[in-house]
């Protein structure tokens, strides 16, 4: 009596598709298979029969011996009904086989199996997003390996799975089997992708202290707009909504809400599958002020009342949890510098709920002493060991301090080459001993540039730039960068070691061409080429200076038959051998977009070692930023003033050019043409630049009432500007040469676009001489500050 036999699918609705192949013919199909889910039966064999011989037949691939070794019975084993329902479930549980018949003969097992087909290829169809170098690394299934269709159903999910993590929750994969010869298949999974799932709405609930629209800019996901073409904020992803409720809560607790939860965000997926609609759940609580801030001082030889005025935060403003983590950071900074590296500062907390306020105590108390065994460093394929080391604040033998670790970090992160980077300690060899493990994830450094656009200056322009950042990880930085435009076409060539022979110590050198046509501003074009070598150093974090060699062959030519006879005169090329250096004192907060906080700088360059001119050039400037986030609640909100003065004063009985003065309008002063205002030949309109110049600009920065994703920034400003000094030689009564203050006001906004910063202004000259030239619009790239 022969046992059912069973198959290793689990549903027939998971079958995949059969395709016939152009192939020989193939052996006779097994016969039907009952699903896996019906209960085996098995024939009783005679009561206390020995089993004398168990025989294998059908199998291909699989020996006789490594069936049997599968199997509960053995030769002189008793066969009962229990041993042989089991043996044939251990033999459908290695996904060997396709089929298993066993039939009790007497003193003898005849075993029957189908072997599973072998994997010959694997194709995937249909997938444009995905490479197929990506997918065949999510799937199991491999040629050669054992085919069934479990672990097929199995690798059609890890597909879904792959595709749903990228947003395309609508993909469909259909796996098919085409059979061959020898019992060998081909698998093709057809995939058709869908459409990402983008983020149809956002909504809120439980807010009442901010608008959904306000709420809305803080998280980082965004609903779906066209304007998002070139971004990613409006794709669902999972571990966004954990992002955004973290971002949520503090923003809460920016505010001064200190009881804040996020208790909820939630997504879910509209019917079609075409988009997901996320909902955050707030519980806002109650708004709290600053009580009383105290300090208290459980150090030796530390006075509190000396340490107090270093906490940035006033008693009876809103609570903000983030300036209270900037005060603690601030404080133990301050105790490092004054010799407690092993101060540790907490702060204590007393809320009080009737009067809403919290009442802040630092605790400064002595920690343990640690001290710094070993610094490794993992992670850095590329990147040499010596360009991280030289960034740590921190050195082996050192006591470890937090505050310097955590620069360390930030100054390891601050050089672009890491798209992670994380220190940790663990115990050394001994209990006042620390290992500072420093895990780091390279990423790319390699970027290719290419873009065009319109600026007033420059008129129509493309550019184009190649640069690698971590050159053979070095840290050297190289590019090469061509820009072409109707009015200024540039060709430059630079290579900057940040850390000459691993010292505090910048060195670089450019080579450059840049031609500009001055036709309508002086009747001439011009030409540079010429090559500068620079190095720099810092002096602490705030303070640095660079120093610059610069040989450069200026010329003047296309002079226009009308122009100004002072600027026919200066027609043909000099060689300018130049020194400069520049101080600067930076306390900005950001150096990209500085919402607080000044820079200023000095610059010097003396020209007369050698060359045709000689000259003493100085700038002073500086920027100053208030923010305005308490008049507004908005940290987006920033005064931002700058003023700026320039001199140059020629030496050796030698005369300036015009190619070295200083021109007035245009990006330093808005309203005016660029070299609009300052010394004029009346007759001609040519400008010709002036020894002098000074400049102010106060300008009031805001967000607009637009999607943040937008990346829109609104401007209101009043530029004011003076520029005079001419050679004794250049006079006359066509020369205009005043020294009277020029204004300019208007509006502007910045745009932080895909080709970078632009900005674009519309201003009016308020005052200004009767031969100045004006200028309504203006398009420029780059940032003024």
């Amino acid at each position: 009596m022969h046992a059912s036999r069973a198959l290793l699918l689990a549903s027939v609705a998971l079958l995949p598709t059969i395709v016939e192949a152009q192939s020989p013919p193939r052996p006779a199909s097994p016969p039907p298979a009952r699903s896996a889910t019906e209960p085996a039966r098995v024939a009783a064999p005679a009561t206390g029969a020995r089993i004398t011989a168990i025989d294998v037949q059908g199998n291909q691939r699989i020996e006789a011996d490594t069936v049997r070794s599968y199997m509960l019975v053995q030769v002189g084993g008793v066969a009962d009904s229990d041993a042989l329902d089991r043996s044939l479930r251990a033999l459908f549980a290695t996904g060997l086989f396709r089929d298993i018949e066993i039939t009790p003969q007497g003193n003898r097992v005849l075993v029957r199996v189908v072997e599973n087909p072998i994997v010959n290829r694997i194709a995937f169809e249909g997938n444009r997003r995905v490479s197929e170098e990506i997918i065949r690394a999510e799937v199991q299934l491999r040629p050669r390996s054992v085919f069934t269709p479990a672990a097929a159903q199995a690798d059609r999910q890890r597909i879904l799975d792959l595709y749903a993590r990228r947003g395309r929750f609508a993909a469909r994969v259909e796996p098919k089997v085409i059979e061959l010869d020898q019992n060998r298949v081909d698998l093709v999974y057809e995939i058709t992708e869908g459409e990402i799932a983008l983020i149809a709405s956002i909504n809120f609930v439980g807010n009442s202290a901010f608008s959904d629209s306000r709420l809305g800019e803080v998280v980082s996901s965004r609903e779906s707009a066209w304007y998002r073409i070139l971004s990613t904020s409006d794709t669902y992803e999972p571990e966004r909504l954990n992002f955004d409720r973290e971002l949520l809560r503090r923003f809460y607790l920016r505010q001064g809400y200190a009881d804040a939860q996020v208790t909820g965000a939630t997504a879910e997926l509209a019917p079609d599958r075409s988009g997901f609609f996320v909902t955050y759940t707030v519980s806002e609580g109650e708004r709290y002020r600053f009580g009383a801030i105290t300090v208290d001082s459980r150090v030796r030889n530390l006075d509190a009342a000396t340490v107090r005025g270093e906490i940035p935060i006033v008693e009876g403003d809103w609570y903000d949890g983030d300036a209270l983590e900037r005060a603690t950071n601030a404080l133990t900074d301050t105790l490092a510098t004054r010799g407690f590296p092993f101060a540790e500062v907490n702060p204590r907390v007393t809320r009080d709920s009737e009067g809403r306020t919290i009442a802040i105590a630092f605790e400064i108390t002595e920690g343990q002493r640690n001290y710094i065994e070993r610094i490794d460093i993992t992670g850095n394929t590329r990147t040499q060991d010596r360009v991280i080391r030289r960034e740590f604040r921190v050195a082996e033998g050192d006591p470890v301090n937090a505050t310097l670790v955590r620069r360390s970090r930030e100054r390891i992160r601050a050089l672009g080459y890491f798209g992670d980077v994380q220190i940790n300690a663990s115990p050394g060899s001994a209990p006042d001993r620390v290992i500072l493990t420093t895990q780091i994830q390279e990423r790319s450094t390699g970027e290719v540039s290419l873009g065009g656009g319109y600026a007033t200056d420059a008129g129509v322009l493309a550019d184009i730039g190649l640069r690698e950042r971590n050159l053979l990880g070095t840290g050297i930085d190289a590019r090469i960068n061509a820009t072409l435009g109707q009015r200024r076409s540039q060709l430059d060539l630079s290579v900057t070691d940040p850390q000459f022979l691993d010292r505090n110590l910048a060195a670089g050198a450019d080579a450059f061409l840049i031609q500009r046509d001055l036709t309508d501003i002086a009747s001439y074009e011009e030409r540079r080429i010429g090559f500068t070598l620079r190095m720099g150093y810092e002096f602490n974090e705030y303070l640095r200076q660079s120093l610059s060699y610069t040989l450069m062959n200026r010329r003047i030519y296309n002079v226009a038959s009308d122009a100004s006879r002072f600027v026919r005169e200066q027609a043909g090329s000099t060689l300018l051998s130049q020194v400069s250096q520049t101080l600067t004192y930076d306390r900005r907060d950001d150096r990209i977009e500085p919402r607080s906080g000044y820079v200023v700088r000095l610059g010097t360059d003396v020209a007369g070692l050698g060359g045709d001119v000689s000259y003493l050039r100085t700038r002073l400037d500086g920027n100053l930023y208030i923010p305005l986030e308490r008049l507004f609640g908005d940290r987006d909100y920033v005064l931002a003033i700058s003023a700026g003065i320039g001199q140059l004063t020629p030496f050796g009985g030698k005369e300036d050019r015009i190619v070295d003065r200083f021109f007035l309008g245009g990006e330093n002063l808005r309203g005016f043409q660029v070299g609009g205002a300052g010394p004029r030949d009346i007759t001609t309109s040519d400008s010709l630049g002036g020894r002098t110049l000074i400049t102010q600009t106060t300008e009031f920065r805001f967000p607009l009432p637009v999607s943040a994703d937008l990346g829109l920034t609104g401007r209101v400003f009043a530029d004011v500007g003076m520029n005079y000094g001419l050679p004794g030689s250049v006079s006359g009564p066509e020369v205009r040469n005043s020294s009277s203050p020029r204004v300019g006001a208007g509006v502007g906004i910045s745009w932080r676009s895909p080709l970078g910063l632009i900005n674009i202004d519309i201003a009016q000259a308020v005052v200004k001489e009767s031969y100045d030239e004006t200028q309504v619009f203006r398009i420029g790239f780059g940032t003024r500050f």
